[in-house]
């Protein structure tokens, strides 16, 4: 079972994301709720992709699990029974939430995007293939793609609105949101990304590069919020494959970008909206990528069972 869109919750509806719907608990709560939607190159997809929803919030749960003695995090509950029972509202809609649902702590966000890079890929790769710099300052000449960077990059990014975010610099994020919350929200990424890195590379996944999203919450204290190390929000690429020089196979909807890459050479897609009809084959393989990661990463299936 696919859900794409939601049936109205007895909730005020906050604001809605390329992938998640997010409502009004009270003062101090949000809800969560992933949908199966997904988008490539910035246009969302008709069809949706089964369980990707499920795989992006309980994935994301797992992580906050492991990483709670570290970091302090959002997450009240991403159990849809636990979450109806803690909002009586939502008794009728367990159902709806099963899987995809994550009850959280209000925070004040910051507007930054904590990226982390272990390896140049991506928009980064982009960069310095035109002009050796990432956001601008001077990278050292000769790297090839995917090369590994070693320390990590922290290489923080301004939160856009719509389209791309804007790669910026550390300086920048200082005059942003102040230098000791820069140096904090440094110090968090780069200590989730490690711990989460080391875990990854135990199950034969590399985690080429990710971004986080942090508030200060009613307390005051830096908080870790939004989906953590997800394969919408991480590069995740199989360690047995990786080679340095050329880009690398990876677990999200690679079969997806494979499928509108290919009708935009045969001239059958100019990029923008609306997308072409995904095949059923295109559609199941991408389902199968994130399952494949969920699997992966936390050693076990997910639990589909009452997943709408």
């Amino acid at each position: 079972m696919t859900i794409a869109q939601l049936e109205p919750l007895p909730l005020q509806h906050l604001r809605r994301g390329k992938v998640r719907e997010v409502y009004i608990v009270d003062d101090d709560r949000l809800l969560l709720v992933a949908t199966d939607r997904v988008s490539a190159f910035d246009v969302v997809m008709n069809e949706p992709i089964p369980y990707k929803g499920a795989v992006l919030t309980q994935i994301t749960a797992w992580w906050l699990r492991q990483l709670a003695s570290e970091v302090h995090h959002h997450m009240i509950a991403a159990d849809a029974g636990t979450i109806a029972d803690a909002v009586s509202s939502l008794r009728g809609h367990v159902g709806q939430l099963a899987g995809r649902a994550m009850l959280c702590k209000r925070t004040d966000v910051f507007p930054i995007e904590c990226v982390v890079r272990g390896y140049l890929a991506g928009s980064a790769w982009k960069e310095y293939r035109e002009s050796g710099t990432l956001a601008g300052e001077q990278m050292p000449p000769k790297l090839r793609e995917s090369e590994r960077f070693a320390p990590p990059l922290f290489s923080p990014a301004t939160k856009a609105e719509a389209g791309h975010d804007e790669n910026i610099t550390v300086a920048r994020v200082a005059e942003i949101v102040g230098a000791d919350v820069a140096r904090e929200l440094e110090r968090l990424s780069r200590l989730v990304y490690e711990r989460g890195r080391a875990i990854a590379a135990e199950r034969g996944i590399i985690i080429a590069d990710t971004k986080f999203e942090f508030g200060r919450d009613r307390e005051g204290r830096i908080t870790l919020i939004d989906e953590v190390l997800t394969p919408d929000s991480s590069r995740f690429w199989p360690a047995e494959h990786y080679e340095p020089g050329r880009g690398q196979p990876s677990f999200d909807k690679q079969p997806l970008r494979d499928y509108l890459d290919g009708e935009r050479r045969a001239g059958r897609w100019n990029g923008d909206a609306p997308p072409p009809t995904l095949p059923r084959e295109v559609v199941d393989a991408t389902s199968a990528r994130y399952l494949d990661a969920f699997r992966r990463i936390t050693g076990h299936e997910l639990d589909t069972t009452g997943i709408s």
